[in-house]
């Protein structure tokens, strides 16, 4: 089983549109086609990111994303990262570099090409929502 670790964009896209993210987190992640790898601190960015009110337009929004993360809480594998690194210039985006080599994860969906602007990292391949889904995917 592939072990994917989700951008919180991604995250965010899965509750608010009918594309390629929400394909992920909906059909591939709940449905246990990959593993879901996450860290602690990445878990409360999506808490806190979930919850800025710029979501609160969305009439259910707050709601499901509660219910997301807790399902998604449960699911995961959950690793803690020794390594430090400075590759990207947003620190927080580190993070999930870290998560992928402690975790030997396959793949980084983000929506982020700006600061993940190379596609892969050591062994960690990172992708599109579209890319994983159309190429990747092997559910």
């Amino acid at each position: 089983m592939q072990k994917i670790i989700i951008d919180t964009n991604i995250v965010i896209s899965s509750l608010i549109g009918n594309s390629f993210p929400k394909q992920i987190v909906f059909d591939i992640i709940l449905s246990q086609k990959a593993e879901l790898i996450l860290s602690k601190e990445i878990f409360a960015e999506y808490i806190e990111v979930l919850h800025r009110d710029k979501f609160r337009k969305y009439p259910t929004f707050l709601q499901n994303a509660e219910i997301l993360l807790n399902k998604l809480d449960e699911m995961a594998t959950y690793f803690v990262p020794t390594e430090k690194l400075k590759i990207i210039s947003d620190d927080f985006d580190n993070r999930f570099l870290e998560l992928g080599i402690i975790s030997n994860a396959d793949f980084l969906v983000t929506g982020n090409t700006n600061h993940f602007n190379f596609s892969v990292y050591k062994n960690l391949q990172i992708v599109t929502a579209q890319e994983f889904v159309n190429t990747y995917f092997s559910g």
